[in-house]
């Protein structure tokens, strides 16, 4: 794609990489076929290469985002599909993520979306105030029907959820392997995943202890950014991001990984080396994103024992930021597999299942519907569970499907000597 920035433009380096990916772009449209937004709404603009149209406008021309543009954008799971699909590869990740800044900086939006921004930015990083968000949306659920915003309607549906209280096992220490020490790992507890289910880092730990793997929750550790980084508020991503570049780069020594058991975390921080590329702390960054491993990744690596648990048949469902966003796709599955799973892949495992983050909160009738095409393909398999490796992904699932859903983790820690998940109920 031909460009027109001017050299002063240039000399911004987000404008510079921005330019990078736009060239790399050859019109061709097989991201169209892929992306989930315009599956649903079939508009040319709600697909990558629309998109990339209207940021390029946007960008070159040095004006402050319009209304179409912010719409189409905003309509951007960010599921990266499209760059898994492209086969001239173009990083349209970074474009986006410039594109939603700009947009933060330049585009005043009406004053209840702002409203309700600014409440998910001051809540969803911070397990304690979410909650008590939770527990206020429990209270409200009764009266849904007489809220007339949708999105504030999504929210109340959060509620189903249950409220995960504070684990100790979160609590900054280092817990010990058993047996002969193989590794030490630092692990990456998150933010919302704590209010949401405790259960993944239990089996996160349980499992890696009795692998002979040290795991270290290091005082300081928090949000990676990622939910603040998708609407476009860079200073308080990077504000988030440094907090824990800082932490984990005093636990370097005879460190493995640093293991992130939500993919959407791990896609992020598996770019903080772009994201300080040109700030201070750029040689931390890198080093810490060169460390980051999602849990599947990292186990896939290591010898395991043989299994304690055979045959349930699981319907695996391919997160989009650990498929598309950290092209993780084969140890999930083969893990399952080794573990004596019975693993079945629903049809269209590229799509996403309408979470992202705080999408499914922001444009809930796209995700609605993403998310019931998703749970239909993975009930159509007939399986006994669903596992995934994204909490958002099984809030997400799990309240449109009967089935029950866990962390792909859970399962591998009950096949090799933990307890069976609490969510399997009566299934086993």
């Amino acid at each position: 794609m031909k460009t027109n920035f001017t050299d002063a433009q240039l000399a911004d380096p987000g404008i510079a990489r921005a330019n990078e990916i736009l060239r790399a772009c050859v019109h061709c449209g097989f991201c169209t076929a892929t992306c989930p937004s315009y599956q649903v709404l079939g508009d040319e603009l709600d697909s990558p290469r629309g998109r990339i149209y209207l940021i390029k406008d946007m960008l070159e021309s040095g004006r402050p985002a319009d209304e179409e543009t912010v719409r189409h954008v905003d309509r951007c799971l960010g599921c990266l599909a499209c760059m898994t699909t492209c086969p001239s590869g173009v990083h349209y990740m970074h474009l986006v993520d410039h594109a939603r800044a700009h947009i933060e900086k330049t585009w005043e939006r009406p004053w209840q979306e702002r409203l309700l921004r600014g409440a998910l930015a001051r809540i969803l990083p911070y397990p304690g105030r979410f909650r008590w968000a939770l527990l206020g949306a429990k209270i409200a659920r009764p009266f849904r029907r007489l809220v007339p915003d949708a999105r504030a309607r999504a929210m109340l549906d959060m509620a189903k959820a249950p409220i995960a209280a504070p684990s100790r096992i979160d609590e900054p220490q280092v817990h010990k392997a058993q047996g002969d020490r193989r590794g030490r790992v630092v692990l990456m507890t998150g933010c919302a995943q704590k209010a949401l289910d405790a259960d993944i880092n239990a089996a996160t730990i349980r499992l890696l202890t009795r692998l002979g793997i040290e795991v270290v929750i290091p005082k300081g550790e928090g949000c990676c950014g990622a939910l603040v980084h998708h609407m476009g508020r860079e200073e308080e991503a990077k504000h988030f991001a440094a907090r824990n570049i800082c932490t984990w780069m005093a636990e370097m020594e005879g460190l493995d990984a640093i293991i992130v058991n939500t993919s959407g975390c791990g896609t992020t921080v598996k770019d903080y080396g772009h994201i300080f590329r040109n700030d201070p702390l750029s040689e931390a960054a890198a080093e810490v994103s060169a460390k980051a491993k999602d849990i599947t990744e990292f186990l896939s690596g290591l010898e395991l024992p043989a299994p304690a648990r055979q045959g349930m048949r699981v319907a695996y469902h391919a997160a989009c930021s650990l498929q598309h966003g950290q092209k993780v796709t084969a140890a999930p599955k083969a893990l399952l597999q080794a573990a004596g799973y019975e693993v079945a892949t629903p049809a269209d495992p590229h799509l996403c299942c309408g979470s992202a983050g705080t999408y499914n909160l922001m444009q809930p009738e796209i995700a609605g519907e993403l998310g019931r095409r998703k749970a239909a393909t993975l009930e159509a398999v007939a399986p006994e569970v669903i596992a995934a490796g994204n909490i958002g992904c099984m809030a997400q699932i799990g309240g449109r499907t009967g089935v029950p859903v866990v962390h792909t983790v859970e399962l591998l820690d009950w096949a090799w000597g933990g307890p069976e998940p609490a969510k399997l109920g009566k299934v086993s």
